[in-house]
């Protein structure tokens, strides 16, 4: 790991440690790195990055 830190406010690592637990992730910082490659992986299977745009506008990340 590269030693980066993000932060999030205390509700949303509350429920991220829950989930967390609840799938047996020996660590928030695990569950967080899975999460986050897993949805990475659905935007790297686009074309163009138009599409990668319209992916990123479906699930609500940009408007």
């Amino acid at each position: 790991m590269f030693g980066s830190s993000i932060k999030l406010d205390k509700a949303l690592l509350a429920r991220v440690k829950r989930y967390a637990d609840l799938a047996g992730y020996s660590s928030v910082e695990e569950f967080v790195t899975h999460a986050l490659e897993k949805e990475l992986a659905q935007l790297e299977e686009a074309d163009s990055e138009e599409e990668i745009k319209k992916k990123l506008k479906g699930l609500g990340y940009i408007s």
